[in-house]
């Protein structure tokens, strides 16, 4: 069985004053099959966000771009793309006289194979189907907290440190980075990439059965009207990727022309 992609970015600005999150799906150059989504969350006031979330997005389009595949260990060109980002935007703060920082989430798709990264608290979940086969783990206070057993996460949703992270690219620390990759790609496999402002109005049940349910196209739609409506009038800038893979039909035979009429075999 062959598996197509059907694949949508999308973003809104909530009621923030300035967008500063970034989001891309980028398709290597050279190499059929071969693709990167990411979603960076800026921080660091005015313009100072966006610029280092716009710093993330272009070093993972320069390392796609240099990617060669079989070759080359995809989890090292992850790894290398966010230290890179990491060493430009702390170079920008000393130019800009600002204080940016991103999170990061970045997953690379290959033929039979995907292989995703994140700095933070923007997210990557693996569906299939409507199940939660993983999710990639926040580098914050609150996840610190959960992981340990000293809130629950129910809980961490409305605690008031929910925001602190523990982990940024662009900060004086090295960047804790977190790797990992699947290599048992089905038709019904979905990914979502995702940054704060989305996934914190959804559980994993109902993202997972929006996403299933839906193109990939519609279920941006309706997870951006759904987090804007919960909002409320106080929403965070927000960014999703999807990335659904679906069996490919096999290509339709064209019809004969008019008045044609087929020779009986002899």
């Amino acid at each position: 069985m062959s598996i197509a992609v059907d694949a949508c970015a999308a973003q809104h600005q909530g009621d923030r004053k300035e967008q500063q999150d970034r989001v891309a799906i980028l398709p290597h150059a050279r190499r059929k099959g071969v693709a990167l989504a990411v979603v960076a969350d800026g921080m660091g006031g005015h313009t100072g966000g966006a610029l280092a979330a716009e710093q993330v997005i272009h070093t993972a389009k320069t390392n796609l771009d240099h990617f060669l595949g079989a070759d080359e260990c995809p989890q090292g060109m992850l790894e290398n793309s966010m230290f890179e980002a990491h060493t430009m935007i702390k170079a920008s703060r000393f130019m800009n006289e600002m204080d940016p920082h991103s999170t990061a989430v970045m997953l690379l798709l290959q033929p039979g194979k995907v292989t995703w990264g994140h700095c933070g608290d923007s997210r990557l979940y693996h569906f299939r189907g409507k199940q939660l086969v993983r999710r990639t783990v926040d580098h914050s206070y609150v996840e610190h907290l959960v992981a340990t057993g000293k809130i629950t996460a129910e809980q961490a949703l409305t605690h008031p440190n929910r925001n602190v992270l523990l982990a940024s690219l662009g900060g004086q620390d090295e960047p804790k980075i977190t790797l990992d990759e699947f290599t048992e790609l089905a038709a019904g496999d979905s990914f979502v990439l995702c940054s704060d402002g989305l996934w914190a109005y959804f559980d994993d049940r109902e993202l997972g059965a929006l996403v299933a349910e839906n193109s990939a196209r519609q279920a941006c739609e309706i997870l951006i009207d759904k987090a804007r409506q919960r909002a409320n009038g106080g929403g965070d800038n927000l960014s999703l990727a999807i990335i659904k893979l679906i069996e490919a039909l096999p290509p339709k035979k064209p019809a004969p022309p008019p008045g044609f009429v087929p020779r009986s075999r002899l």
